[in-house]
Order: structure tokens, then C-alpha cells, then sequence
């Protein structure tokens, strides 16, 4: 087998490559935020919301983590549309990763939120903590420590998972990678220089994520 690697094509559309970066990294900042404030509140929900609140938590929670993120993201851009609500590709992207992200966070959390033993909330009261006090202090913070490891991994995974975007046209990295690769014909060369991409994506957040609980919990 004979094959010539020709990566120059590639890398002299890397202004393509770099916007696609951005886009991929915005759209995962925007998403994780969102994703896991909006997650906590919902596994709040499920620990501590009313019967009616939880069972309807629950369902959310089941239905999203049980049907794949390219129909709920194709759900949300081409389905909406039908019903007189018709979203830009960025606003449609960013809200189908944000619910997929949720359902996600919610469950890491309340798993997080239910390792709390009933003593450590019972010597916060015994202290004369506030509810508020107790739950910011000695529920969540804890909790959110424990399971710090599966949210930061859910949130690296999310940020894979924002190829998925370019089957709407997004302009995110696998979308550029493909624009490329239309024009040059070079796939192998096109989709490793994407896969590298990615892999240094994934390790910038790993060690970010490293760093930030370094600065939040070993601190305490």
C-alpha cells in the first residue's frame, strides 16, 4: 500500500480549523454552565422537591439520558420549527446540549447530595447553623466534592459531544474538518489533525477542571 500523507492542504486552512476551535469551546462554556446550575436545582428537586415536583423531575430525567442527543438536538432545530418556533443553529445547539447536559448533572448530583450522612446535617443544626447555612456548608459543597470527579469527566464528554452540532450546520471543529476535507479530498490527514484537536481540548479541560478543584476544595 502506497500513501502520501499531504498535510500541508490542511494546515493551510487553519483559520478554519482555529474559528471551529472557538465555536467548539464556546458552545461547551455556555453548555456547562448552564448545564450545571440548572442540573443542581433539578437534583435538589429530586432529593428534597414534593412528590409532584420529583415525578416530574424523574420523567425528564429518564426520558433525556434514554433517547440519543442528535434526535433531541434534530427534535429541537428541524421539529420546533413545525410548531411556529423556529431557533438560529447556535441558539438550538446550545439549548439541546443544555438539557442533555442536565439530565446528566442532576443524577451525579443527587447521588452526591444523598452520600451526605444524616449526622454531619444534624451537628450543623447542633451548631446553630441556618437552613441555608447547613445546606450551602455541609450539604452541598460536600457533596458537589464527592462526585467532582464524574461532573468534571460528564462535562469532557459534553464537550466531544458538541460535534454532534455540525449536522446542523454549525460552525463548530468536526464542521470545519469537514468543510476541509470537501475541499482538499484529504480525509485521513483532515480528521487526525481534528482527532489532535480534540485530544488537546480534552486536556486543557481535564486540567482545568484539575486546577479549579484545587482552588475551591483543597482550600477548605
Amino acid at each position: 500500500m502506497s500513501y502520501t500523507f499531504q498535510f500541508r492542504d490542511v494546515f493551510a486552512q487553519q483559520d478554519a480549523i482555529v474559528d471551529g476551535i472557538i465555536v467548539t469551546l464556546q458552545l461547551s462554556a455556555v453548555t456547562i454552565s448552564l448545564g450545571f446550575l440548572v442540573g443542581t436545582l433539578l437534583a435538589v428537586v429530586l432529593v428534597y422537591g414534593r412528590p409532584w415536583g420529583l415525578a416530574l423531575a424523574r420523567a425528564y430525567v429518564e426520558i433525556i439520558r434514554n433517547t440519543p442527543l442528535i434526535v433531541q438536538l434534530f427534535l429541537i432545530f428541524f421539529g420546533l420549527p413545525g410548531i411556529g418556533i423556529k431557533l438560529d443553529v447556535m441558539t438550538a445547539s446550545v439549548l439541546a446540549l443544555t438539557i442533555n447536559l442536565t439530565a446528566y448533572t442532576a443524577e451525579i448530583v443527587r447521588a452526591g447530595l444523598q452520600s451526605i450522612p444524616r449526622s454531619q446535617i444534624e451537628a450543623g443544626t447542633a451548631l446553630g447553623l441556618t437552613g441555608p447555612q447547613i445546606f450551602r456548608h455541609v450539604v452541598l459543597l460536600p457533596a458537589l466534592k464527592s462526585v467532582y470527579p464524574s461532573l468534571s469527566s460528564q462535562f469532557v464528554l459534553l464537550m466531544l459531544a458538541t460535534s454532534v452540532v455540525s449536522q446542523i450546520s454549525a460552525a463548530d471543529l468536526f464542521h470545519a474538518g469537514s468543510i476541509i476535507q470537501s475541499r482538499t479530498f484529504r480525509d485521513f490527514e483532515v480528521y487526525t489533525v481534528v482527532s489532535v484537536a480534540y485530544l488537546c481540548l480534552t486536556l486543557l479541560l481535564r486540567g482545568g477542571f484539575s486546577l479549579c478543584y484545587l482552588l475551591i476544595f483543597r482550600r477548605r
